[in-house]
């Protein structure tokens, strides 16, 4: 059984996007699948606004230069501290010189501070969620954004690691690819200075390299081991230890340039003298020694493998439809993505046109941050203050671009059950900082529409407020459900 008209609208918009704004639940009730699918054909989807937004390696320079200048002022500072401290012993300050002194500074500490401005580093990252979360705000239906959200989740990197990069990352890494070819997205992930940096790749060198013969360093495994398992097959798909050995050679020279280089430090570069020489094998298939280009055969094979295709359509299926999504959408999307050589705009239209992604029960819990993006979507709220919002969705287990581990945020109930009673304080700062125009009975028919139980909407009647009744719809069950 699958939703239709208006109760299908509200389904599609919550489960394919951010939720429905205004009256939209009624403007696509006739052909809510058509609706979805015309989101993938907008001009410049999956695009944010990025002219003030640094690229990857300049904002890397910019914030190793803030570093080495705040260095430098931390030593001047020191050193006029011991000279000063010198000089006064030298002469003997007085008791009332003193007392004088420590006058000054109280009084100095007396007066009101200014609001601390972020440092460059947080500021960058500010800027980059700030264009990330206007971009969800402003999505008339959300899929796509929707999508590049599931892929940058799927080839994670960690703000902890390499802050500077976090933001920019997704931009050149995922959305551009985000309705092309799974093989591309991949090779840019894989090349891509952030990923280098925070899998461990940047140092890593053959034995047999010329850098590994001089510096008696060697393999790191990690990229190649998390593409096999993670990125492309996924767990249990049949790969040995040898093959990660061999595919962590294949990728040794994948590296960036040192960011104290002021022009282009932070950005991709194949270094020869840290690549292991010759023919590698990999999962039964030799590849011949040639440069860069033998890491990008390894992974346009990977990215075809049918193990791939299953661990993505699974993925996808699980995301966007049931914890333990219908073992025929996935073989749907399986069997798309093979026979299309993984282009991921097709797959995309498979997942919307299989019945099984259509039915009534909402059982996906919304991650922490598709929650919050929805509170902002529905009330058409930018965020003026992106810090607090991303401190919302950190105090609720998701920091933005932070995830634990390489294999990303869990995408299943049982990560965030036990953390949704957390977020009765956040629904209820989001209402308090509402318009006092905002109307509750309103934004139940615009953002919920068929889906609002009897008993949410009595729930909401019978708050002590207009702020107690926004925050209670913001915790009803089919507003945290998708």
């Amino acid at each position: 059984m699958t939703a239709r008209g208006k109760e299908a609208a509200a389904l599609a918009l919550h489960r394919f996007g951010f939720g429905p704004v205004r009256n939209q639940i009624v403007a696509i009730a006739d052909d809510p699948r058509g609706a979805i699918l015309a989101d993938l054909e907008r001009p410049q989807v999956g695009c944010v606004a990025a002219a003030d937004l640094p690229s990857s390696g300049e904002a890397a320079r910019a914030v190793f230069e803030y570093r080495a200048e705040q260095q430098a002022k931390t030593k001047l500072a020191e050193r006029a501290k011991k000279e000063a401290e010198a000089k006064r012993a030298a002469i003997g300050m007085s008791d009332v010189a003193d007392a004088a002194a420590g006058a000054a500074s109280a009084a100095t500490a007396a007066q009101p501070e200014a609001p601390k401005q972020p440092q460059l580093p947080a500021q960058l990252l500010q800027n980059e969620a700030k264009a990330r979360y206007d971009a969800a705000v402003d999505a008339e239906i959300g899929f796509v954004e929707r999508l590049v959200w599931f892929w940058s989740n799927h080839f994670c990197i960690s703000a902890d690691k390499i802050l500077s990069m976090a933001g920019p990352y997704e931009r050149e890494a995922i959305r551009p690819h985000v309705l092309g070819r799974f093989a591309d997205m991949l090779t840019a992930a894989e090349s891509h200075p952030a990923m280098l940096f925070y899998l461990d790749n940047i140092e890593s060198m053959g034995a047999s390299s010329v850098a590994g013969i001089n510096r008696d360093k060697g393999l790191n495994e990690n990229l190649a081991r998390e593409i096999l398992e993670l990125h492309t097959l996924g767990v249990r798909s049949g790969y040995s230890q040898a093959d990660v050995t061999s595919f962590a050679n294949v990728l040794t020279g994948w590296t960036w340039v040192a960011l104290g280089e002021p022009n282009h430090g932070g950005e991709f570069v194949f270094v020869k003298r840290l690549h292991e020489p010759g023919e590698q094998v990999v999962l039964g298939r030799r590849y011949a020694d040639g440069g860069v280009e033998q890491g990008r055969a390894v992974l346009a094979d990977l990215a075809r493998r049918p193990a791939t295709a299953q661990h993505v359509a699974t993925k996808l299926a699980r995301h966007f439809v049931a914890d333990e999504p219908p073992p025929t959408l996935v073989a749907k999307l399986e069997q798309t993505f093979k026979d299309t050589d993984g282009d991921l705009k097709q797959v995309a239209e498979a997942l919307i046109l299989a019945d099984e992604s259509w039915t009534p029960q909402r059982s996906k819990l919304k991650r922490p941050s598709e929650w919050i993006a929805g509170i902002l979507h529905g009330t058409g709220v930018h965020p003026s203050n992106v810090g607090r919002v991303m401190g919302a969705q950190a105090l609720l287990g998701e920091p933005l671009w932070r995830p634990p581990a390489p294999n990303g945020y869990p995408d299943t109930e049982a990560a965030w059950i036990d953390g949704v009673p957390r977020r009765l304080d956040i629904a209820s700062e989001a209402a308090q900082r509402l318009p006092p125009q905002t109307d509750p009975f309103a934004l139940i028919d615009s953002t919920l529409g068929p889906l609002a139980s009897r008993e949410t909407r009595d729930t909401v009647a019978r708050a002590e407020s207009r702020t107690q009744a926004l925050a209670l719809l913001m915790m009803a069950s089919e507003y945290l459900r998708r």
